[in-house]
Formats: C-alpha cells, structure tokens, sequence
C-alpha cells in the first residue's frame, strides 16, 4: 500500500451525526464568511472553503446519515452568507455564486452516494460469506 493510504488509515475517523454535519458545515461557512468579509467578499476562496466543508462532511458523516451531507450544504452556504451580508444581500449573492453553490451540493451528493454504495457491497459481501460459512 502507498505511505500516503497507510498515513490516511492511521486517521480517526470521526462519525458525525446529521445533526453534527449540519453544525460542521455551518461553522466552516460562517467562518468562512467572516475570513472572506475584509477581502472583499473573496467569492473564489469563500467557493473553495465550501467545497472542502461539504467534502468533509460528507467524508465524516456516518453512515445512518449520509443524506444530511448534501442536504446541510446548501443551507451552511446560505448561513454563512447571510451573518456577514444580510438577508437582502445575501439572496443576490446565492445567486451570484451559484456555481460553487452547486459545485458543493453536488460534491458532497456524490460522496454520500459513493458512500452509500459502498456501505450496501459490504453488506451483500458479509451477507455472502455468512452463507458461505453455514454451507460449509
């Protein structure tokens, strides 16, 4: 195995809740907002910084719970735009940055299917050996 995959194994694996995601996601995007806020807005790096939140929600969320990944990203971005922008300005801004909006909802759907297709061949695979094992 690669020194990178076995550096990555030695990981803990954090399990959040759905609820855990949501707060996750959000905090990163509010903190996202406030670092963006004196540049500008930076809508690139605040772009970015969503994209890494959903990734490491969808990575962290634990298996019971994976539709909450994709379904807590969009709200996170909207959270965090509004506690620098405003309700009225936020709404121009979702639109406005609406590629990375999706960009992030779509990255954290992905790895919450692939997750989830995962979790379900595991389940077939231990189905199997398990009536492998009683045939035998």
């Amino acid at each position: 195995m690669p020194p990178v995959l076995v550096a990555l194994s030695r990981l803990p694996r954090p399990r959040l809740t759905g609820l855990g995601c949501g707060v996750l996601a959000t905090v990163v995007m509010v903190g996202a907002a406030w670092l963006c806020e004196p540049m500008g807005g930076a809508p690139t790096l605040y772009g970015v910084l969503f994209i890494l939140a959903c990734t490491a929600a969808a990575l962290w969320v634990r298996p019971a719970d994976l539709i909450c990944a994709p379904v807590a990203a969009p709200i996170a971005f909207a959270v965090g735009l509004v506690t620098t922008l405003g309700p009225m300005a936020a709404v121009t801004e979702l639109a406005l940055r609406a590629p990375w909006l999706f960009g992030g909802t779509a990255t954290a759907a992905g790895l919450a299917l692939l997750r989830g297709i995962g979790v379900a061949v595991g389940r077939i695979r231990r189905r199997r050996r398990r009536a492998a094992a009683v045939r035998h």
